[in-house]
């Protein structure tokens, strides 16, 4: 008989100062004396920008206590910047380095955030790194002493990267940033924790983060009110919602911690031929969401790959090789994993609400991300309000590592008033990346020979807005970039969701991407309830929603009797290419106080159509990591079959432009995610 896995967590609430003679519990039980300061750059724009951290920054710089959050080591390092309360800057290390889910130590980030606020390194208060590597550490030898000598490629593998730089945080801090003062240790699902409550809209509320593993921790649940968080209890390792999802993201033949949205988008073409063999054979799931992994069936303790033979017997074959055909199988078997998946985010939704009897829930954690169970936890769960962390993954980490130090290690107050500053939340519409001028653009586009004219707003807008009308696929680049895995309209791809032909062309011709990939709307928020079966904010397009039956059309009984991709070509709605086969579509709600150009866009194009609605994808392709500079939206204009590239008041058309001149195939510089 299993037991329930939600246990009182230890040692919780606590900081890990990493100061010289002050090692407990820390990353940096070792002393290194050789810590130097370093210069660093990132190219963006055709030009280089470099700042030797460490050096006194400009005479007029910003008053107030900054403190710097890190996450790295692990996948979409991060950095963030906080002045007293307020999220200045946030980045992933990956918009800088075009690595995609980049892990390494978050230089470039940081640089960018310093830059940002005008500050050098030495007007840190503090810089706070998301987890204790030291714990995580002991997990991991702890785990390979249990398993062998059956893991011995894996820790032979993973040993050198830890001794060389995970356990050496602070130095690591040091050399890289030039920052020399204490760097506090938060725990993973702390940091997790912090950046789902502190910058929400809520004075209390429940938490509940949900990942792969942390230091031991896979999932937590608590409170938080005012200034303090109270995290009650928690899931331990190898037990774990996220790994048993990536677990199945393997098998199905996508990349673990980047194919997981893969899954979700697949599961629709499916049936739930698996779910009962997946609870029966793969995990106890419990009345209140705890689960017990059946671990004879996975691999991911000792090995080298998420699951054995002795999985592949239980579901039928072994996993699907990358890039193969997708079978009905796979669909089936990916419409299973989201059916448990969504069933055990309502347990633990419904435990977390009997246990802490609070109406808003908090949610962050890289399960926080699947937007489907999502709405079904606003439609169908406890709580009245529902607020998710927009980077739910450990990109967020950064920010509630830092947020968790101002409120929890200096005991500042907080406010909602203060953390939303007139707006809905504290996360700024994500809108925490770099921007550029004008003078840095047109730079940019003289140098490579570029076509183009300048509009101002009023043009720009109804221009764009009938180059919409007329099907025409725009790359829409804005003001700051966003932070976290979503492009909300400062980076994004934009198209009419009215055309039948518009789903399979962006995948295909644009973005180089799987068929079977659904595309999001966004929506203005007056007309959210007009197109979709919900009617609340959605800013981070992390809700998924029935289309209303309305605007629905009719299926045939041929077109009914379809399986699997078959299901892809037969229009569903009046907005066909935001429609998915199961009629949902993942909203984004758009405000004008919250991003009004594109709010405007949106609104011009509703009048011209009479459809408030387009198509948002990531300005990238397949592969690439969302463009961060006006080079990045330039290169990935010309690389792909975009008609028109809007870049804040710059227009250029495809069709009068030359070609791009490239040394290398981009098609090799971007491996497939």
């Amino acid at each position: 008989m299993f037991s329930p896995l939600f246990s009182p967590p230890s040692q919780r609430g606590t900081f890990c100062l990493a100061q010289q003679g002050n090692y407990e519990d820390c990353a940096n039980i070792f002393h290194m004396n050789d810590v130097r300061r370093s210069t660093v750059s990132y190219s963006g724009s055709g030009r280089k920008h470099r700042l030797l951290f460490g050096l006194r920054g400009p005479d007029n710089v910003s008053k107030g206590t900054f403190i710097l959050g890190l996450s790295a080591y692990y996948h979409d390092s991060a950095a963030c910047l906080v002045r007293d309360g307020e999220i200045i800057a946030a980045a992933q290390e990956e918009r800088f380095t075009r690595k995609k889910h980049d892990h390494s130590f978050p230089s470039k980030a940081v640089e960018y955030c310093l830059q940002e606020a005008g500050i050098a390194a030495s007007d840190l208060a503090h810089a706070v790194f998301y987890d204790k590597p030291l714990q995580k550490f002991e997990r991991l030898l702890e785990t390979y002493l249990d398993y062998a000598p059956a893991g011995i490629r894996s820790f032979l593998q993973a040993m050198p990267l830890w001794l060389k730089e995970k356990l050496w945080i602070r130095e690591q801090t040091a050399r890289e940033t030039g920052f020399a003062g204490t760097v506090l240790f938060t725990e993973h699902h702390e940091s997790h924790a912090a950046s789902a409550f502190f910058p929400s809209p809520f004075e209390s509320a429940a938490i509940l983060t949900i990942d792969g593993v942390g230091e031991w921790a896979t999932g937590s649940f608590g409170v938080g009110k005012g200034n303090r968080i109270d995290l009650l209890a928690e899931t331990h390792f190898p037990h774990s919602l996220g790994l048993l999802y990536s677990a199945f993201t393997y098998y199905l033949g996508f990349k673990v911690n980047s194919g997981e949205y893969k899954v979700m988008a697949l599961a629709p073409y499916g049936e739930p031929k698996y779910t009962q063999k997946i609870l029966d054979e793969a995990v106890d799931l419990r009345p209140d969401g705890s689960m017990r992994l059946n671990m004879k069936l996975f691999n991911y303790c000792q090995g080298l790959t998420m699951t054995n033979s002795a999985f592949d017997r239980v579901f039928g074959g072994p996993p699907r090789k990358p890039e193969s055909e997708i079978a009905q199988r796979e669909m089936d078997l990916a419409h299973s994993i989201q059916q448990v998946t969504e069933m055990a985010m309502l347990r633990m939704a419904n435990h977390v609400h009997k246990e802490t009897r609070e109406k808003n829930l908090a949610l962050a954690g890289g399960v926080a991300l699947n937007c489907v169970g999502n709405g079904r936890l606003l439609r169908e769960g406890p709580f009245e309000n529902i607020w998710i962390q927009p980077a739910a993954g450990d990109a967020g980490g950064a920010l509630g590592a830092a947020l968790s130090a101002w409120h929890q290690y200096l005991g500042k107050p907080r406010t909602v008033s203060e953390v939303c500053r007139g707006r809905m939340d504290g996360m700024k519409a994500t809108c925490l990346g770099p921007s550029f001028h004008g003078a840095e653009v047109s730079a940019l586009l003289e140098s490579q020979g570029a076509r183009y004219r300048r509009m101002d707003r009023s043009e720009l807008i109804g221009w764009t807005a009938r180059q919409l009308a007329e099907e025409k696929v725009i790359g829409w680049f804005q003001g700051r970039m966003e932070f976290g895995p979503r492009s909300l309209g400062a980076r994004s791809i934009l198209a009419d969701p009215r055309s039948q032909k518009m789903q399979s062309m962006l995948n295909l011709k644009i973005k180089f991407r799987e068929s079977f990939r659904p595309f999001a709307p966004s929506v203005i928020r007056e007309a959210v309830s007009d197109y979709f079966e919900m009617d609340c904010d959605s800013p981070y397009m992390l809700l998924a929603a029935p289309v209303r039956q309305s605007i629905r059309h009719s299926i045939t009984a041929e077109e009914e009797r379809l399986f699997g991709i078959d299901k892809l070509n037969v229009p569903r709605s009046d907005i066909p290419a935001v429609t998915h086969v199961d009629y949902s579509a993942r909203v984004q709600t758009v405000r004008p106080d919250e991003n009004g150009i594109y709010y405007d866009l949106i609104a011009e194009f509703g009048r011209l159509t009479g459809c408030p609605v387009v198509v948002n994808t990531s300005f990238n392709v397949r592969g690439e990591p969302i463009v961060c500079t006006p080079e990045d939206a330039f290169k990935c204009f010309m690389r792909t079959e975009m008609d028109v590239l809007v870049i804040g008041d710059f227009v250029l058309e495809k069709s009068e432009q030359g070609e791009l001149m490239e040394q290398e195939d981009w098609r090799e510089v971007f491996q497939l995610d």
